[in-house]
C-alpha cells in the first residue's frame, strides 16, 4: 500500500510564476504555489469578508508538469486534485510548516474564465500541437478507427453520432442522455 498523503481538491489562484525543473534522471517537475483565499460570514453585518488566505505548494510531475507549465500563469483560477503532504521544516534560524501538494490533475476553474483545450497526442511536442492548424484539431477529436466522413452526420444540423454509447439510450429528438 502506497503512503502518498490524504487527497484533496482545491480551488485558488495561482500565486507565483510555474517554475519548470528536471531531476537528474530526467523527470520532468513543474513547481508554483497557490493561495486559496479564506472567507466567513459576519452575521453583524450581514456580509462575507476576507479572513486570510492558505498557501500551498503544488509539484507535477512528467507530462502533467509539461502541461502546467505551458498552461498555467500567475493569477489564474485552478482546481486541482492531488496527495496533500504537511511536513516541519527548520533551516538553522527559523522554523515552519510546509503544507504541499502532489499534484494528479490541474485545470482551470471554468467558473471564473474560459479556456481551449488543445489534445496532446502521443510523441508530439506542446509547442508543435499549440501550431496545429484548426483542421488538424478537429481531427485530433475523432474517435480511433471511425471516419469522420461516416459519422452519420449528415449536415450541420444532424446531432453528432455517439461512438460506442449504442443506441438504446438514446433519442432521435436528444431528449435522454446517452449514460
Amino acid at each position: 500500500m502506497s503512503d502518498r498523503g490524504d487527497t484533496i481538491t482545491i480551488t485558488g489562484n495561482v500565486a507565483t510564476p510555474p517554475e519548470l525543473k528536471r531531476t537528474p534522471g530526467g523527470v520532468v517537475i513543474t513547481t508554483f504555489r497557490v493561495a486559496r483565499s479564506l472567507r466567513r460570514y459576519n452575521r453583524e453585518t450581514g456580509a462575507w469578508s476576507d479572513a486570510g488566505a492558505n498557501f500551498y505548494t503544488v509539484s507535477a510531475y512528467r507530462t502533467l508538469a509539461e502541461h502546467a507549465h505551458h498552461s498555467l500563469q500567475t493569477g489564474d483560477r485552478v482546481i486541482l486534485t492531488g496527495h496533500l503532504r504537511v511536513r516541519d521544516w527548520d533551516n538553522g534560524t527559523r522554523k515552519g510548516t510546509a503544507v504541499e501538494i502532489d499534484a494528479d490533475a490541474i485545470g482551470h476553474d471554468l467558473r471564473w474564465g474560459t479556456t481551449t483545450f488543445v489534445r496532446d497526442s502521443r510523441g508530439a511536442t506542446i509547442d508543435a500541437a499549440r501550431d496545429l492548424p484548426r483542421e488538424a484539431e478537429e481531427d485530433a477529436w475523432a474517435a480511433p478507427g471511425v471516419d469522420s466522413a461516416s459519422s452519420g452526420t449528415e449536415g450541420e444540423d444532424a446531432p453528432p453520432a455517439l461512438v460506442g454509447a449504442g443506441s438504446a439510450s438514446s433519442s432521435a429528438d436528444g431528449d435522454e442522455t446517452p449514460f
